[in-house]
């Protein structure tokens, strides 16, 4: 277990993680980095389905639609269904859904895959031009991003288009030698050149997600885990849906940082970030205490 974290599992660990029902799992950085499924992430959700410890993938990314992350998630090896997924794309469409009823038309800046997904909704892809104004603005991590839709995404904004972010995420975790530039980096430059700022940003640490998880398997916030490699995505998400927050560091948090975070909640009344509920290696790790937990 993690070097003093997790060497003794105190009662009141035992008592949280025995109640775990279901587990939202973060995926870049958490079962895979980039391209490379980490070893043990197959045996870790087998464990668990024998456990009768429910799954959910739950990401920031909104780069692929659903049926595009099912592909990738089956080209490794893992089998999962539409029930199993969860995206900042979805969270998007359900948002704008509920509070702009009326939006059919929308600037995205996205990739196909995402465009394809609010399609597969009902909406539609206004066009870079000036007179296809649309009623929303969508922002999010865009790797196919050319230079002049980011000035027509800059424009719309500019004009007070209700303006949606999917997520704040400043860059995506990656195994290549290259900082891939996300979303939250992206409402920074629009915000720098017109002032405004999203009207919301979905994606964590919004709870929306972990919320709708929760409605869709009837799970109170106590019965879930949120496990992420992100202290101010996963773990904060965690935090403000009332579940249980487990740090993986696997992906980009290092120990030292969750020790600062930790040290800084310890002597702020209002710190910046909340410390994990658990700080586990990797989620082979978070497995074997589960299962120890939920022993009588």
């Amino acid at each position: 277990m993690t070097e003093n974290h997790n060497k003794i599992l105190t009662p009141e660990l035992k008592a949280k993680l025995s109640k775990i029902k279901h587990l939202a799992l973060d995926m870049d950085g958490t079962i895979y980095l980039g391209s490379q499924l980490f070893p043990f992430t197959i045996d870790f959700l087998d464990s668990m389905d024998k456990a009768g410890v429910g799954h959910s993938f739950l990401t920031n990314n909104p780069t692929k639609s659903v049926a595009d992350y099912l592909h990738k998630l089956e080209g490794m090896g893992i089998k999962a269904t539409e029930d199993n997924m969860y995206t900042t794309s979805l969270a998007a469409i359900d948002y704008i859904k509920k509070t702009h009823p009326e939006a059919k038309r929308l600037f995205m800046l996205g990739t196909p895959s995402m465009v394809s997904q609010f399609e597969k909704a009902g909406f539609e892809a206004c066009a870079d031009d000036p007179d296809d104004v649309p009623d929303v603005l969508v922002v999010a991590f865009d790797t196919t991003l050319v230079y002049p839709r980011l000035c027509r995404a800059a424009w719309w904004a500019s004009q007070g288009i209700p303006y949606v972010a999917t997520n704040p995420d400043r860059v995506c975790p990656t195994d290549q030698r290259v900082v891939l530039v996300d979303c939250g980096s992206l409402q920074k430059c629009i915000e720098h050149a017109t002032g405004r700022r999203p009207d919301i940003v979905l994606g964590k640490p919004d709870p929306t997600m972990l919320q709708g998880i929760m409605d869709r398997h009837g799970l109170k916030p106590e019965e879930i885990a949120m496990i992420g490699d992100r202290i101010y995505t996963d773990t904060a998400m965690a935090h403000n849906a009332g579940a249980v927050g487990v740090l993986v560091l696997s992906g980009e948090t290092t120990l030292e940082t969750a020790e600062k975070v930790r040290q800084d909640a310890a002597t702020n009344p209002n710190p910046e970030f909340y410390p994990p509920d658990v700080i586990v290696r990797d989620i082979k790790e978070l497995g074997e205490l589960i299962i120890e937990s939920k022993k009588a």
